[in-house]
């Protein structure tokens, strides 16, 4: 039995009921994408059901190019998130059991963003200076600061709407090895004021044409109880993950590791392990959609990353063994055509495959941890604390 979870990052379908809480009302990634663009040509999610989730939701707006069908193969519904917050690491984290109240704890987006306290420990403990402290895009802040941090040496140090400490460096000024330790030690910090994650932001280049490299790292707060991974571990069931989510997990109850940094790179490494029959969990994050395009508000590009994944579901959908299930998901939103750089508080679609079962109407999901529970459910493990299972519905 083989399972494949795949995560479309940050493709929302709809304004959650509590986005004016984020300043998020009336964001809707994958509708206003489409319209941006004239519509979105991706066949096997029209047949799969995508079209058939907006008119379950409160003011559901259509996806151009993307109709209702009258027999979906998966079944079909939408994840409204429970935790706090709207960023990678939360909405994983429910997916796969938990749920986060407080959520990571955020700060301001003007200088000092961080506290002296934390800065002043993270430069004393790593022996360089920082420049930056404020919230700013990346490849902005690198061409901004990169000049001076090739100079000097200091660290750029800068963060998000997101709950996050992230660190850039020039690789030829300061080695990738160095990088990650000032990481690991930020993590130690920045850990008793609940920050979510530590990013490593390596690039290389010249002024005026820096480059950011796949060489990211994540470092992530301590999770607080054992995950769908856990279990599904200490039951002697395989977990693979493809793309970012060992760092996500903090390389917790995950067996066998696939980093990569792209769409590309983790569908080809998805489609090897269904060649393969690889079984248990086979756990993928597609970042390209809100790394490349959602916080670059690039609605083309967006576009044609789904597109090129709906492809690769083309390929994928009949190495699928008859009583597997394929669940295709988000993590939150990043609508290309709304206000700032940010992710956006949003439903998120749910499309659930098995070949041998018919697809159904499973309505709007409660916590995202309804996938959690229903993979407890399909791998006959003890259930787990929340969620209600969808297998059978």
């Amino acid at each position: 039995m083989t399972a494949f979870l795949i995560v479309l990052d940050s493709v929302g379908i709809g304004a959650a009921p509590d986005a004016d809480h984020y300043g998020d009302q009336g964001s809707n990634t994958l509708a206003h994408l489409a319209s941006a663009r004239g519509g979105l040509r991706l066949p096997i999610l029209t047949q799969l059901g995508l079209g058939c989730i907006p008119p379950l939701l409160p003011g559901g707006l259509p996806i151009a190019g993307v109709p209702p069908v009258d027999t979906p193969l998966a079944s079909f519904g939408a994840l409204q998130e429970m935790s706090e917050g709207k960023d990678t690491t939360t909405g994983h984290w429910e997916m796969a059991g938990l749920e986060l109240r407080p959520g990571f704890q955020l700060f301001p987006s003007v200088a000092p963003s961080f506290p002296a306290e934390l800065t002043d420990a993270f430069s004393a403990r790593t022996g360089r200076a920082i420049l930056g402290n404020r919230a700013a895009g990346g490849l902005a802040i690198i061409k901004e600061l990169g000049p001076e941090q090739m100079k000097t040496g200091a660290w750029i140090v800068y963060t998000s709407g997101d709950s996050v400490f992230q660190i850039a460096a020039h690789e030829e000024i300061i080695p990738l090895e160095e990088l990650y330790r000032a990481c690991e030690i930020a993590r130690e910090l920045c850990t008793p004021y609940r920050i979510g994650r530590v990013i490593a932001r390596p690039y290389l280049g010249q002024p005026g044409d820096f480059k950011r490299t796949e060489n990211r790292r994540d470092f992530s707060y301590p999770l607080p109880e054992p995950t769908l991974l856990d279990r599904l571990t200490a039951n002697q069931i395989d977990v693979s993950t493809v793309g970012k989510l060992d760092d996500i997990f903090a390389h917790r109850g995950i067996r066998h590791t696939h980093h990569v940094e792209n769409n590309a790179d983790a569908q080809s490494i998805l489609l090897d392990l269904a060649r393969q029959r690889r079984t248990g969990l086979i756990f993928a994050n597609l970042i390209d959609f809100d790394m490349l395009y959602g916080h670059r508000r690039d609605s083309e590009g967006y576009g044609r990353a789904l597109e090129n994944t709906d492809a690769f579901l083309a390929e994928l959908l009949p190495l699928l063994a008859p009583e597997d299930i394929l669940i295709i998901t988000a993590d939150h939103g990043n609508d290309p055509t709304f206000t700032g750089t940010d992710h956006t508080r949003e439903f998120v679609p749910l499309l659930a495959f098995r070949p041998s079962h018919p697809g159904r109407n499973v309505g709007i999901r409660r916590g995202f941890y309804d996938i959690a529970q229903t993979l407890a459910v399909y791998f006959k493990i003890a259930p787990m604390p929340r969620g209600r299972s969808f297998l059978d519905q």
